[in-house]
């Protein structure tokens, strides 16, 4: 799933359940969890040699993350106080995919990670169609805006 859905999300939980303690790990799981619904990511296609890493990079760090970044801040921070838990929720709800960021882009598969990149692969569920692949994300944001 694209940051744009993971980042607010995490900010979301994080926002409803003020327990850190609670909401952190939350976030994290809702990562896993909504990386179960078949979706569509930058990184489509890499596996299958399909797309070059260095296109799915570019994607991910000048578009997909700052969206992230800009829709968490408007829904969450805009005309508000700097809000530390809200972007600590943002990390979180991002972190699973920030581990996998150094094997996916870098080559460097360290073995005390190995098993988080199974456990993440077993809940990644890619679809090749864009329009269906992103409405899940659309949706997401649209409930997290609804009921923010």
């Amino acid at each position: 799933m694209l940051s744009i859905a993971h980042g607010p999300s995490g900010a979301f939980i994080v926002s409803k359940i003020s327990n850190p303690l609670v909401s952190i790990p939350l976030a994290v799981l809702i990562h896993y969890l909504q990386d179960r619904v078949p979706h569509w990511d930058v990184g489509q296609g890499l596996t299958h040699g399909l797309k070059r890493k260095s296109h799915s990079f570019i994607q991910e760090l000048f578009l997909d993350l700052p969206l992230s970044i800009i829709i968490t801040y408007l829904l969450f921070q805009h005309n508000k106080d700097f809000n530390l838990f809200v972007w600590l929720g943002w990390f979180a709800g991002l972190l699973p995919d920030f581990i996998e960021f150094p094997r996916l882009f870098l080559k460097h598969n360290h073995p005390l990670l190995e098993w988080h990149h199974k456990f993440h692969k077993w809940f990644h569920v890619s679809i090749p169609n864009k329009f269906w692949g992103l409405l899940p994300q659309i949706a997401t944001l649209l409930a997290i805006t609804y009921f923010k």
